[in-house]
């Protein structure tokens, strides 16, 4: 039986029972004290939906969203029930949402805080639903000293409609799965229905869009994290296109001093004044070569995985913990080495090549462009592997045109001394490969996994490997290699 379909009747039910008229004496319960019984009943019956639906799912192997979606259906209001600690923190943005509520959550249990967070990564409004309604009792408190929730941008504006966040951490805004999300702009205008008046903003100084999210927010709840200009900074945007090129406040053209990736870097416009606002915490060294970051010319962090996209995510985590009110060591302390443990990166073997599973975020070329800028960094010859087998988790597309967006062209150099490109869209890969100069004879094309593992396998050497792929189809790559476990 599908219980979605029967949500609608569910819902008449209950209310029908929650609103029915008991005859009551009115000079002994007031209409504040059948309120308060009938919030009650909603609460603990939500809840209680939610823990029986969420239990039965990980037995069948359902996902974390469909608890909160049933109890949504029967109650839209049930987040306004819920009891929540003092500390509700927020992190939204295009890219590094995961890693960096991962990352927050790990300084602040590192620090002593009981902080619960959406591990399993659903951050829509039923997967938050689930989560919360999940780590309630039912009653509707949750016990912990703080909530961290990360949110999809598009979705924001629903689980923020009931749910209000002491703090809010913006990552960046970048083009990003364009068939769902159309332009960056257009999300800012939607994601900016979610920031409410009481929230502090933590955003991301070096991104123009990110910024104007502090126009008309109160400038006492405002704080920013930046880049300062470093040894892989750029006078020009690197990449096929460039989204930085015009104020997104006056559209008049914004000039840059640097740029640290994509659009991101040191601007200002001289038409209406927009520009990199002075920041509280900022990286003032970076070596990815080394592997280490230097926050505020002090504090010197060892870096697991060397990219500027990595570093920004580290940055905005140090920068939020230190607005809770953690010190900036015991911070760095906390991120020194830290492990992403999203399986975000993986080490991974096909015979004598090893290397890193690098996941990407499909139809973002920015996620892309920070694993290939990854690749063509290292100092030893490589093997690189492109697969493109299943767009979208979400909602079926064959649309491949953001593979034009992504820089493949990096990949031409003499490092890269062979590329396998596979899955149900190798010949997408193999169409957008030719624009790329990239001589033929170092491109495999095999749409099939196993058959392109196998490519793999068989070049001599022991080039390292590097696979580079997005969420949904990583374990496609893993159950191959590591017998049928991901």
């Amino acid at each position: 039986m599908n219980v979605v379909l029967h949500c609608q009747s569910a819902r008449i039910i209950i209310s029908n029972l929650l609103l029915t008229k008991i005859p009551i004496n009115s000079k002994i319960y007031s209409k504040d004290f059948i309120r308060k019984v009938l919030r009650f009943m909603k609460i603990f019956i939500g809840v209680l939906i939610c823990k029986v639906l969420y239990f039965i799912g990980k037995r069948i192997g359902r996902g974390s969203s469909l608890p909160g979606k049933v109890v949504l259906k029967i109650f839209p209001d049930i987040l306004s029930c819920v009891k929540l600690p003092k500390t509700v923190i927020a992190v939204s943005g295009s890219n590094g949402k995961t890693s960096t509520v991962e990352m927050i959550a790990h300084v602040m249990q590192a620090n002593g805080t009981n902080v619960i967070w959406n591990k399993e990564g659903a951050n829509q409004i039923e997967g938050v639903t689930t989560f919360l309604l999940n780590n309630a009792d039912l009653k509707g408190n949750i016990s912990a000293d703080a909530v961290l929730l990360e949110s999809d941008e598009r979705y924001a504006r629903l689980t923020f409609k009931y749910v209000v966040p002491t703090h809010f951490v913006i990552t960046n805004l970048y083009r990003d799965q364009m068939t769902r999300n159309a332009h960056s702009e257009w999300i800012y205008n939607i994601l900016k229905d979610a920031v409410k008046p009481e929230s502090i903003l933590v955003l991301n100084a070096d991104d123009p869009l990110v910024s104007c999210f502090a126009i008309d927010h109160d400038p006492q709840k405002v704080v920013y994290y930046s880049m300062d200009e470093n040894k892989y900074s750029t006078s020009e945007p690197v990449g096929v296109y460039n989204d930085g090129k015009y104020c997104p406040v006056c559209k008049s053209q914004l000039e840059y001093e640097y740029y640290n990736m994509a659009h991101i870097g040191k601007y200002s416009c001289k038409n209406c004044g927009h520009k990199t606002n002075d920041a509280l915490c900022k990286v003032t060294d970076m070596d990815l070569d080394a592997k280490t970051v230097t926050f505020d010319n002090e504090y010197v962090i060892n870096l697991s995985f060397s990219s500027a996209f990595n570093v920004y995510n580290l940055l905005a985590t140090f920068t939020i913990a230190t607005v809770l009110g953690y010190s900036k060591a015991d911070v760095a302390t906390a991120l020194n080495g830290y492990i992403l443990k999203s399986g975000r990166i993986i080490e991974i073997a096909s015979g004598n090549h090893k290397g890193l599973l690098l996941t990407s975020k499909h139809e973002n070329s920015v996620s892309y462009n920070q694993s290939i800028d990854y690749v063509v960094r290292r100092n030893n010859d490589c093997i690189v592997m492109v697969l493109v087998d299943a767009i979208s988790r979400k909602y079926y597309t064959g649309e491949t045109s953001w593979l034009f967006d992504i820089d493949f062209d990096r990949l031409n150099c003499d490092k890269v001394t062979n590329i396998v490109l596979c899955g149900k869209y190798a010949y997408d890969l193999a169409v957008r490969f030719e624009f790329t100069g990239i001589d033929n004879s170092k491109i495999t094309v095999e749409p099939d996994i196993t058959k392109a593992l196998d490519v793999v396998c068989n070049v001599d050497g022991d080039a390292e490997f590097y696979a580079i792929t997005c969420f949904s189809d990583k374990d496609k790559i893993l159950t191959r290699l590591n017998g049928g476990k991901a």
